[in-house]
């Protein structure tokens, strides 16, 4: 007769809280709940062990004593209005950033080793100077000048050319929206936008893909403005967030000059005409969302604070029908290096060819399976 084990019932409602999965597929995936969460009957070891593994959860938590506390491994700057928020992190956050910091961990050794220089604008600027100045310098290193802008056909071109030249910088840039290669695991903007790792030698921005792609650029300037405050920051880049902390004040309004400079703005929009018939077109000639255009027509004066709120709102609930009828998919060749990041995959790459690393730590840190994938991801990058 197999061994049943005992756990504490909080452990189960935490585990369930944690793993994000709604309830019509809960009840699917755990027919047995109901019972072990009332004590009428426990699970056997290959029943919890299973139930761990599918609410993404650390087997030996569930023999503890009570649920143990998970706090945000790095800063955290989101809030819910004025507040920060209070509802413990997902599983999927933190096996997210913790991945990311493997991946940081890894390349930083690596660049060491090799004698590389350290990254001249990573704490290059402070949250006193004028965001119009670090926006200046963040535009001259990663090119990106009107005529950048002009020459792009889409704000889905604009992400790629922001990110490519940011990981020209030396910037590792990792854009996903589920949680490695999971397709069933995937990540809530509502809940976090990106964040950033900040490091001389291994600078790490990761953005959510699950967003839009116009959100998905500025969360990336965002982002980049924290590398130049030399801070390592989650972030969700509300408004309302960045009232409440100055460094994201500070990074959202250079991210704004950096992508819509306020000149050229003034020069296009229309104070006397319709704001909704100039939203879109001002959008599009920028490369960013309608509601970084919305942003800057408050910071123009011709918003307040009420009516950019209601305004924004609009928005966003337009933007979200949108998101939620995009279709996945794509080239796992083409996906895989942009969620991982080409720079740090390039690098990985070779050195695991070159013997320098062993093959088991490159497919944990690719997030790979098998030889043949990895070796696919070597001719897609032209590393082998």
């Amino acid at each position: 007769m197999p061994v049943r084990i005992e756990v504490q019932p909080a452990l189960y409602a935490w585990a369930r809280a944690r793993s994000g999965i709604e309830d019509e597929a809960w009840a699917k995936r755990f027919p047995r709940y109901d019972e072990w969460l009332a004590g009428e009957r426990s699970p056997t070891l290959k029943q919890l062990e299973e139930f761990a593994k599918k609410t993404h959860t650390p087997v030996g938590y569930f023999f503890l004593d009570e649920p143990p506390a998970e706090d945000v491994p790095i800063p955290d700057f989101r809030t819910i209005g004025d507040r920060p928020v209070d509802r413990a992190p997902s599983a999927d956050l933190l096996d997210t950033i913790y991945v990311c910091q493997a991946r940081q961990e890894w390349y930083r050794d690596s660049q060491l080793l090799n004698g590389e220089e350290p990254l001249p604008f990573v704490g290059s600027a402070t949250s006193s100077d004028a965001p119009a100045t670090t926006a200046a310098q963040m535009r001259e290193l990663l090119d990106w000048t009107a005529d950048t802008r002009s020459r792009l056909r889409s704000r889905d071109a604009a992400l790629t050319r922001l990110r490519e030249n940011a990981e020209q910088a030396g910037v590792l840039v990792m854009i996903s929206g589920i949680v490695g290669s999971n397709t069933h695991r995937k990540l809530d903007p509502e809940e976090f936008r990106g964040f950033a790792l900040a490091d001389r030698y291994a600078a790490v921005v990761f953005v959510n893909g699950a967003d839009s792609k116009a959100a998905q650029v500025f969360t990336l300037a965002h982002e980049l403005a924290h590398l130049w405050l030399g801070s390592t920051a989650l972030s969700d880049v509300d408004p309302e967030s960045t009232r409440r902390f100055d460094d994201e004040r500070w990074c959202n309004q250079v991210a704004a000059e950096l992508l819509v400079p306020m000149d050229e703005f003034r020069a296009l929009f229309d104070p006397d005409a319709s704001l909704r018939e100039q939203l879109q077109p001002l959008a599009e000639h920028f490369r960013v969302s309608t509601q970084v255009i919305l942003g800057r027509v408050r910071e123009a004066g011709a918003l307040t604070w009420d009516q950019f709120m209601v305004e924004l709102r609009a928005e966003r609930e337009r933007i979200a029908e949108i998101v939620a009828e995009r279709g996945g998919g794509g080239n796992y060749y083409n996906t895989k290096p942009v969620q991982v990041g080409k720079r740090f995959a390039r690098e990985l790459i070779a050195s695991t060819l070159e013997g320098r690393t062993p093959y088991t730590e490159a497919f944990r840190l690719l997030d790979v399976k098998k030889t043949s994938t990895f070796e696919g991801l070597a001719q897609q990058l032209e590393v082998l």
